[in-house]
């Protein structure tokens, strides 16, 4: 319709499918880490009833509260903010190459899931292997279509290029730190990792 505004579009975004398809059925509660503008927040509250999300820039924060009311915006670390619970749903988008150590951000994000419940991480890393490289040309193709297509909204939230770790190296981390993790390498300079909490 004339006039009617364009959903907000950019890597980050593009890949929340990611982790809306990962919420268990009946989750109750999650958490956000590194959330940034809000967005996948926003999005995860539309499924389920109580969403915390955290981050350390009380700049972009600000404007999260003035968008979404519904939401429990948390301005800290998440490596040291003091949760007195843990959540259904943990998931986080383009935020652990910002943290220094991304074995124990990991370790810390499990911590934090509740047993059965599923965390869910898409991030940067660096490629090292042929095969990388070739899927990041490819991304640069889709980031040029996807861009021309939606148009590219830039966030206001702090950015690290290039990422310190490579694939292989998260993904070891992710191994040595989530027995049975799903991995996989996304286009458009991403990778997942998705893994379910045992109960016990």
């Amino acid at each position: 319709m004339p006039g009617e505004q364009r959903p907000r579009w950019n890597h980050n975004i593009h890949y929340h499918r990611v982790v809306l398809d990962a919420v268990p059925d009946g989750a109750a509660s999650a958490l956000d880490v590194g959330t940034g503008n809000g967005l996948l927040a926003a999005d995860l509250r539309e499924r389920i009833p109580r969403v915390l999300a955290i981050d350390v820039d009380d700049t972009v924060l600000e404007t999260a509260r003035h968008e979404r009311g519904d939401i429990g915006w948390l301005h800290g670390d998440v490596m040291s903010y003091p949760f007195a619970e843990t959540f259904d749903v943990v998931a986080s988008v383009a935020t652990l190459h910002h943290l220094a150590d991304p074995e124990s951000a990991l370790r810390r994000l499990a911590e934090l899931t509740a047993p059965g419940g599923v965390l869910v991480v898409v991030g940067l890393a660096r490629a090292t292997r042929l095969w990388e490289w070739a899927l990041a040309a490819c991304g640069v193709l889709q980031h040029k279509w996807l861009s021309w297509r939606n148009g590219y909204w830039e966030h206001t939230a702090p950015t690290v290029w290039p990422p310190a770790q490579s694939y292989s190296e998260i993904r070891r981390h992710a191994r040595a730190e989530l027995p049975g993790v799903r991995w996989k390498l996304l286009p458009m300079f991403r990778y997942a990792l998705i893994w379910r909490k045992p109960l016990v």
